[in-house]
């Protein structure tokens, strides 16, 4: 099996990911690869608390790497220490790095010149799946969440804390996309919580 290093935000989209690589039986998952912003001890994409996902990769039975910036980071500052922390994994024999990312182009398309420089390849294991489809599958498949952050000027503050479900999904109003396919309409929704292996 290849090694790979995966990187994980603590979110639905990563546990959803984490799960398809898995169940691929292809793959060694070598650790998940984190980054945290200093300053408020919480992670740098969604802004949950650095012990969560410390308890998941401990749940998950994963080692977990994390890469500290700050709150101020640049876009420089950022490339330079994860250029570090991978130019390392790939001195231990990693050269495939995975991702939860489902869509926007760009973003790909950065990490995969980033890792290129590196002689590394990235692996986007739910890329350009139908997002309502990816949440009903990690609903069916017995996966839980919950709501950590929500954006209080695009959706109402009652849906903060409750659980991603199939009722959570129905009371969504229409033009919120919780995989943010509707950029106008984009609600960032941090998923947190316990990520069952079905292996």
């Amino acid at each position: 099996m290849e090694k790979v290093l995966f990187c994980w935000s603590g979110g639905k989209d990563s546990a959803m990911a984490l799960y398809e690589i898995q169940k691929s039986k292809t793959y060694e998952i070598v650790a998940l690869l984190t980054t945290i912003t200093e300053e408020y001890d919480r992670v740098s994409m969604h802004g949950v608390r650095r012990l969560l996902v410390e308890q998941q990769a401990h749940s998950l039975g994963l080692p977990i790497r994390e890469v500290f910036i700050s709150k101020s980071s640049s876009n420089e500052e950022y490339e330079a220490k994860m250029r570090k922390v991978l130019s390392k994994f790939k001195q231990d024999g990693v050269s495939l790095v995975t991702f939860g990312d489902i869509f926007l182009e760009g973003v790909k398309k950065y990490r995969e010149d980033n890792l290129s420089q590196l002689g590394m390849k990235g692996i986007f294991p739910i890329w350009g799946r139908n997002t309502a489809e990816l949440i009903g599958s990690f609903i069916t498949l017995g996966f839980q969440a919950v709501v950590t952050c929500i954006d209080a000027k695009a959706l109402d503050k009652k849906f903060l804390g409750k659980k991603l479900d199939k009722q959570f999904v129905a009371e969504l109003p229409p033009n919120v996309d919780l995989g943010g396919e509707n950029e106008e309409s984009f609600i960032p929704l941090s998923m947190t919580g316990r990520y069952l292996s079905k292996e």
